[in-house]
């Protein structure tokens, strides 16, 4: 195996210099940075006409789950508005509802829809099927209160980044097998699908720093799973495992040429098109993993924003309010 890995897109990589980057993650250092894993949600608000109320669902084990919900103020709706339910990422280990809220924030400016965000139990805290449960029960919580919402709940989008874009499909998963609620479309970005860490790319960005790499990876699923191996994982909480992708809804992925998540990612594309499904894949050639988020600035982190919202406006669009 070579450990020539793909150039960085050179306005990124001109970015990313002036960064901190880490080489390992753990416990002591998780501790520090957990705290700023999240920036205030408030100056995302600012300019903005959002009416913004704080809600919570049930845990299996009865544990609240918080939730936020923004939603579009001082609009007179003739219809249903689609919902974009949004799972944050943090390597399944840090992070809050607000973090990288400001993407699905611009779909609720561009399209009129309300945002619903889950603050999920993070690893190590929450291990196994905690955190996509805590997301299942915050989707559920969702549909049963769609006229309460003013949305349409056949317009329902799953949508995350990282661990949420993992997170994201395992809760797809869940609700293809246990037969609701319905699911219009999944958004899937830069998605954590796969426990096993072993793929081109995962080895590629391996030993040396990053924003998030092979050891990183390696660390917040051991979080999430502590020992738990093979056929102890469940398919909805490591989806790449799923034996079937079959009677997923439409699929948005996408990923950068230079990250860790690169194969498992376009894999999870490919099996949903042998399975018969559809999906559009992405991968933003010299994109580092999160750069959309981490610099919605740079060129290329603007095309792939505005990329993913002109899929959006294609779906909705052949998917009208009842």
């Amino acid at each position: 195996m070579t450990a020539t890995r793909p150039a960085l897109d050179p306005e990124l990589r001109e970015l990313l210099a002036g960064t901190p980057l880490m080489s390992q993650l753990g416990p002591e250092l998780l501790a520090r940075i957990r705290p700023c894993s999240s920036a205030p949600v408030e100056p995302l608000l600012e300019g903005r006409a959002i009416d913004r109320r704080e809600v919570t669902a049930a845990s299996p084990d009865g544990t609240p789950i918080p939730m936020s919900v923004f939603s579009p103020a001082n609009t007179a709706r003739t219809t249903a508005a689609p919902c974009f339910y949004w799972m944050h990422g943090g390597g399944m280990v840090m992070g809050d509802r607000f973090s990288q809220l400001d993407i699905p924030l611009e779909w609720l400016d561009e399209f009129g829809a309300v945002v619903v965000s889950v603050d999920y139990r993070l690893a190590p805290e929450a291990t196994g099927t905690i955190p996509v449960d805590d997301c299942y029960r915050g989707l559920l919580w969702i549909a049963e209160h769609s006229e309460e919402l003013g949305i349409d709940p056949a317009r329902i989008i799953v949508a995350g980044a990282s661990a949420g874009g993992g997170l994201a499909a395992g809760v797809t998963l869940l609700a293809r097998d246990l037969g609701t609620p319905a699911i219009a479309a999944q958004v899937l970005i830069g998605p954590m699908l796969d426990h096993r860490n072993a793929t081109t790319s995962s080895l590629q960005y391996s030993n040396g720093p990053g924003v998030w790499t092979r050891e990183m990876n390696g660390f917040g699923w051991r979080c999430l799973l502590g020992d738990r191996t093979g056929d102890e994982v469940p398919a909805h909480v490591s989806p790449a495992v799923a034996d079937d992708l079959a009677g997923l809804p439409t699929t948005y992925i996408d990923t950068g040429s230079a990250e860790v998540f690169r194969d498992e990612d376009a894999d999870y594309a490919t099996r949903i098109w042998a399975a018969g499904g559809q999906a559009e894949l992405h991968v933003w050639a010299g994109g580092f993993h999160g750069f959309d988020a981490l610099y919605p600035q740079a060129h290329l982190s603007a095309t792939a924003r505005r990329t993913r919202t002109d899929w959006l406006a294609r779906l909705l669009a052949t998917n009208p309010a009842a």
